[in-house]
Formats: C-alpha cells, structure tokens, sequence
C-alpha cells in the first residue's frame, strides 16, 4: 500500500485517543492512499479536553459528531463510531476506511471491515496496542508524520550567523535484530532462482507480515534508504524500457 491508489476512503476520527496537533500532515498521509470521500471526527464537544480540535475542523473540512456521554466511564463515542462505520460499508460507497485512534477498542471493527473486503488503514500514537495494530492492512504513527524541527543558526560572539546545524528527528524505533529477521526471511520468500526479490514486492510482503512497519520509523524516508544502511543486501537498477523510470532489486549478501 505505499503506492497512490484511487480508493474512496472514509476517515473516521475518535478526538478523545489522539491529538489535534499535524492534521494537515495526517491528511496528506491519507492522499497518498486514496480520496477522503467521508471526513467525520466523534466526541462530546461540551468537554473541554476536546476544545483543541474545534479551530482545525472548518480548516480541514471535518464534520464533527456530536456524542454525549451517558454515564461516567463508558466510551459513547467508541459506539457512534462503530455504528457510523457500519452504515457507511453497507452503502458501498467507500473502498476503504482509515480509523484515526490510539484505542484497542476499535480492533473488532478494524477486523469486520476487512472481512467485508474493504482496505483499513489505521493511524494512531505509538502507544497504540499491537491488536488494533494488526488488525489493520496499515498502521502508521503519528510521531513520524510531525515535521522534523527547524535548524537552528548558530551564532557567534559578534552577532553573525554561521552555517545552520542539521536538526532531525530521533527515530521511533531502533533497526534490531528482529526487523532484519523480517527483511531477510521476506527476501527469501520472493527471491528468483538468482535470489534477486523486487523492492516493490518486498515492500508489499513486509507490509502484510507486520502492518506498522513504515521506514520512516527508524529514520529513514524511503525502504530503499533503510535496506542500504543495513548492509547486507546487494542492490541493482534495472531499466524497465520506460524513460527515467528503473525498479530497484535487491538480494542478500
């Protein structure tokens, strides 16, 4: 799923388990996969810890629902989500949902909306539990989608500006021995009888074996970037008969 699809997609946010902060990112994350055909956000918005996302709807054209909670310690906005999900898949107007929550509690939906055949994309905080994780074709975090912090200038004594310092953002996870595992053990299921594997098809195969996998989740913005500083993959481009246009191969060492 990391190529740009024409899917009609219903974006489903629950404003109680994520922050309002990047929404502007967060929809561009969303364009790369498909079109928001539906944009709805779930709350009780007479609750002040909500008030954040109020100045962003209009922006971003959101509609907001309005959930009042019935009863101290029972999540009413969970449900209009779920119940909302439902009527828009038996409209069949949608190709896929994106659900925009850090709560477990949408796993059951999560895995009924895929037995229905549609897409489901799930974007959430890394404190996200793995079972809504895996529930999902794709998950990604919300921490790799802020912008990277502006470089600061450093200055001398005298006032005058030297070169800027890089600034970058410290990556979500570390590359371990069990990511490589994963890179490895997904080269030999796809490898020719001269071992070389597409990077497209790796992709593809690494991103239904574990659906948050996101290379920009150990600092780099592209696979192709991640597989190079491990080390232990050849690389060949080849040319597809197509004017500037080359897929990339990879095999092991």
């Amino acid at each position: 799923m990391e190529t740009t699809n024409d899917l009609k997609l219903a974006v489903l946010i629950d404003a109680d388990n994520v922050p309002y902060a990047n929404v502007k990112e967060m929809f561009e994350e969303i364009a790369k996969y498909g079109t928001p055909t539906f944009k709805r956000i779930y709350a009780d918005w007479t609750k002040p810890t909500v008030s954040g996302w109020k100045n962003v709807l209009l922006e971003n054209a959101i509609t907001p629902i309005q959930q009042y909670s019935y009863s101290t310690g029972k999540n009413a906005t969970d449900s209009a989500l779920i119940i909302d999900a439902m009527d828009i898949l038996y409209t069949g107007k949608v190709d896929g949902f994106c659900i925009v929550s850090s709560d477990s509690d949408f796993t059951r939906l999560a895995t009924r909306l895929r037995e229905a055949g549609m897409k489901v994309i799930g974007i959430g905080e890394k404190k996200t539990l793995n079972p809504f994780i895996t529930a999902c074709d794709k998950f990604i975090y919300i921490e790799i989608l802020k912008p990277a912090s502006e470089p600061q200038k450093e200055t001398s004594n005298k006032g005058i500006s030297k070169n800027p310092t890089k600034s970058s953002k410290e990556p979500l996870s570390r590359v371990d021995p069990e990511i490589v595992k994963l890179l490895t053990y997904s080269v030999d299921d796809l490898e020719d009888e001269n071992g070389w594997t597409s990077l497209a098809e790796l992709g593809s195969l690494v991103q239904k074996k574990k659906p948050d996998f996101d290379s920009r989740n150990y600092g780099h913005p592209k696979m192709l970037s991640l597989i190079k500083s491990i080390g232990k993959f050849e690389i060949e481009e080849r040319e597809t008969g197509r004017k500037n246009v080359k897929h990339i191969y990879i095999r092991k060492k």
